[in-house]
């Protein structure tokens, strides 16, 4: 019989700093754009006013005198390091949603890979061809049987939700690198009204309508998704419920980067110097080697995915068309 883990989700609560309040049984992305009366500028700031606190808070976790641990996954440990335990495998099955960053965003995470690998060398990075972000979490920790009944239940809307994005495009601004003591991601904003730098996007080929431009966000279609499943006929089970659009970059599998204060105070401070980087030198600039905004459905529809998800595993239902 296996080792009964616990998740990092435990001890590494995902909590809302952006100060919105859900009210029970209502779609709760629909509850923030109601907060900010659906507009562009509030929302970003939203994201932005969570972000910043998060990593605030994280800060002053690791650069704390009473600072004990650093959060390790044991489930990730166990598939890296198999000696741990021969013939582990992880039973943790999903349901999600995910866009799929383009090539740009790519070279972007590898970017920020090379310089957070380059202060502490143990990490374990997230490989490049499973980066994702979780539009929608509809179901975690299920047996495949339990994920086999809802996707069955969702089948009728699944090719609507996978390409979904192909007519409402949503743009991710802004890129800073978020983390704790678990994990580490770039992290972007809802766009307001920024200049354009990523590759212009391919129109439809049909006359349908379209939504697009900063009014329509990648809020706006964490609600749309939401509702689509909903009305499907299924509940949604996620993890946590907050307004974050992140591409999980890595996660700590061993405390030997991060022994010492000197040592944790200087990856913080790496994290700062690169977030002041991607502000002054990738924002917004069209000069820029590297490209800090993507519109969700760049190249790839919505992806929709079951299975062992973690990590960036499972198996694709349904890619979406992109544009």
């Amino acid at each position: 019989m296996g080792s009964i883990l616990e998740s990092t989700d435990v001890k590494n609560k995902l909590e809302d700093l952006s100060g919105v309040v859900l009210k029970p049984g209502e779609n709760p992305y629909n509850a923030l754009i109601e907060a900010c009366n659906d507009d562009p500028a509030q929302i970003q700031a939203l994201y932005a006013a969570h972000r910043v606190r998060r990593n605030a808070q994280q800060r002053e976790k690791f650069v704390s005198p009473e600072f004990n641990e650093l959060i390790i996954d044991p489930y990730l440990l166990r598939l890296e390091n198999p000696d741990i335990e021969p013939g582990f495998k992880d039973a943790r099955n999903c349901m999600t949603f995910w866009g799929r960053p383009p090539i740009h965003v790519l070279e972007l995470a590898d970017k920020l890979q090379q310089k957070l690998q380059a202060c502490a060398p143990s990490i374990w990075l997230m490989p490049l061809h499973r980066m994702h972000i979780t539009t929608l979490e509809v179901a975690f920790s299920r047996t495949p049987e339990e994920i086999h009944a809802i996707k069955t239940i969702l089948e009728p809307a699944i090719p609507k939700i996978a390409n979904y994005t192909y007519r409402h495009r949503a743009r991710l601004v802004k890129p800073m690198i978020s983390y704790d003591l678990s994990a580490f991601a770039v992290s972007f904003l809802p766009a307001s009204g920024e200049k354009r730098v990523s590759p212009p996007a391919v129109a439809p080929d049909s006359a349908d309508m379209i939504q697009q431009g900063d009014g329509y966000s990648y809020h706006h279609l964490r609600r749309d998704t939401w509702n689509a499943a909903q009305e499907a006929g299924i509940t949604i089970d996620s993890r946590y419920i907050v307004p974050s659009a992140h591409i999980t970059l890595g996660r700590y599998l061993t405390h030997e980067d991060y022994a010492t204060p000197e040592q944790r105070k200087k990856w913080v401070e790496t994290i700062d110097e690169i977030n002041r980087w991607l502000e002054t030198e990738v924002w917004e600039n069209a000069e820029s080697d590297l490209v800090g905004e993507w519109i969700v459905g760049q190249e790839k529809g919505l992806d929709v995915r079951v299975g062992t998800l973690w990590y960036g595993g499972g198996r694709t239902v349904l890619m979406g068309e992109g544009f």
